[in-house]
């Protein structure tokens, strides 16, 4: 066995290099983790836009539709008849684009009741728009819920200060 004087100085080298290559391990481990949080922010950020910009699609088409749908007898006659066929087409479009983006089936079966609701207003069967607002309140309450889970939407009460 050697002495102190020649094994110290080789086993302080050694557990210098085993606690620089510790810490460099736990560095990379803590960027990792970092870049990775990084991207799933963006990630979700992302798809808030997308989804974002469908479901105002979707609500500019239902609250056409509705418009159409629930003065279609005072318009009458066939040109109010195509154009809102032609809606209907789209709203099942916008529709579609909701099933395609959204991350929960509350979101995607919100939107199809609410669909399927206007579409019932479209051929005649609804003639009262407050046969619409539960399936459109339901449709908005899962909207948010997939933009930004665990998060509850405010009540909407106008009477409470901000």
């Amino acid at each position: 066995m050697g002495s102190w004087g020649t094994l110290g100085p080789a086993l302080l080298s050694l557990a210098g290099v085993a606690l620089g290559a510790g810490g460099s391990l736990f560095g990379q481990y803590l960027v990792s983790r970092a870049s990775t949080r990084q991207l799933e922010v963006q990630e979700s950020a992302a798809h808030r836009a997308e989804l974002k910009d469908a479901v105002l699609k979707f609500v500019r088409i239902a609250l056409q539709v509705e418009k159409v749908a629930l003065t279609r007898s005072e318009a009458g006659g066939p040109a109010a008849d195509s154009e809102l066929g032609q809606l209907v087409d789209d709203l099942w479009l916008a529709q579609a684009e909701i099933d395609l983006a959204a991350r929960s089936e509350p979101l995607r079966g919100a939107t199809y009741r609410y669909a399927f609701r206007l579409a019932e207003a479209a051929r005649g069967e609804i003639a009262d728009a407050s046969a619409l607002r539960g399936p459109q309140v339901r449709f908005m309450d899962a909207a948010y819920g997939d933009m930004w889970p665990g998060q509850r939407r405010a009540d909407g009460d106008l009477s409470s200060t901000r």
